[in-house]
């Protein structure tokens, strides 16, 4: 059998990601925000239960080590912030098992920067302009959600009131799941489901969508407000446009005592859910210890949007070599 050797992608698309490449280290050039170069490999990985991390033994001066492939560069990104790099931001290679599709591969490029100082707003600001600057044909309106109303529109229920019987019956419904499927899942999985399935696709159509004061529960590394209902959500947002979401940003968390808690949580629900333990990555939370910048951090993925910017089909269509021809 014939080994198919060949790129993913056309050498002239090719061109085309470099020349879009180049547009976005312009844009940041311009603001002032240094460009840094983070390990692929990292001490603890993301302990989210929707991620799955790739893990590998190396040997080290210190013995055998488990490293974990890294599936954004945040961590080590901020404890650059914690040791007073300023505003940065990085090309950086990530890894998500299982994650293969139109709009996946297991190994991606993530771009991803952190600005001190920034209210969330001034993030969507920016984070909506570098959009617009490498989609210069997109005159879309930008238009703000909050999630609690999405919910409301589109499923008639409320994400924060509804019993969970009533969230895993509308999943498994929308989903065309059998019933039962959903019978051990939890609030958030059932929301992530209805989300993904009926609510993203109406989502960045003819403008870029922005959605805001997602669950408490689904902060991640982000801080937690109260809105203007008195309920507990999430200082974060998503951008979408074409029912593709691109980018997630927060305003950052940096009590170290509250992400410790947070990584035993999620660890926790590891065990409950039957999933492998994530190792916490230590050398984060002591570089919070110590004491890391109010400000706001993105992830923007990179390689949806030049998908996007260049009107191709798959995200294969856009990488030298997708993972099943690496």
């Amino acid at each position: 059998m014939a080994i198919d050797w060949r790129p993913s992608a056309e050498i002239t698309t090719l061109r085309e990601r470099a020349h879009l490449l180049a547009n976005v280290r312009a844009f940041f050039a311009q603001r002032d925000v240094m460009e840094v170069e983070t390990p692929v490999l990292g001490q603890g990985g993301g302990t989210d239960v929707h991620l799955v991390s790739l893990v590998t033994q190396a040997r080290t001066d210190k013995g055998q080590r488990r490293l974990w492939l890294q599936t954004s560069p945040e961590f080590h990104m901020k404890r650059l912030l914690a040791a007073g790099s300023g505003p940065i931001y990085q090309l950086a290679r990530s890894f998500r098992d299982g994650e293969v599709g139109s709009r996946h591969n297991i190994e991606f490029t993530m771009l991803e920067w952190y600005r001190p100082g920034f209210a969330l707003g001034e993030l969507i600001d920016e984070t909506t302009n570098l959009v617009m600057t490498l989609l210069p044909s997109f005159a879309g309106p930008v238009v703000h959600y909050r999630y609690r109303e999405l919910f409301h529109t589109y499923l008639a229920v409320d994400p924060f009131t509804t019993s969970l019987e009533k969230l895993r019956t509308l999943a498994s419904e929308r989903g065309q799941m059998p019933a039962g499927t959903l019978a051990n899942e939890g609030r958030d999985t059932c929301l992530d489901l209805l989300m993904s399935m009926v609510i993203e696709p109406q989502l960045g159509q003819n403008e870029l969508s922005v959605v805001l004061e997602y669950p408490a529960s689904q902060a991640a590394l982000a801080r937690r407000h109260q809105d203007v209902d008195g309920e507990w959500v999430a200082s974060r947002f998503e951008l979408y446009l074409n029912g593709i979401e691109l980018a997630n940003g927060y305003h950052e968390l940096t009590d170290a005592a509250e992400q410790r808690a947070r990584f035993n949580e999620d660890n926790a629900e590891r065990r409950r859910l039957g999933l492998p333990e994530v190792d916490i990555d230590e050398h984060l939370l002591a570089a919070l210890e110590h004491g890391m910048p109010e400000g706001a951090g993105v992830a923007l993925g990179i390689d949806r949007l030049i998908q996007l910017a260049l009107g191709k089909a798959r995200l294969e269509d856009v990488l030298a070599f997708a993972t099943p021809n690496c």
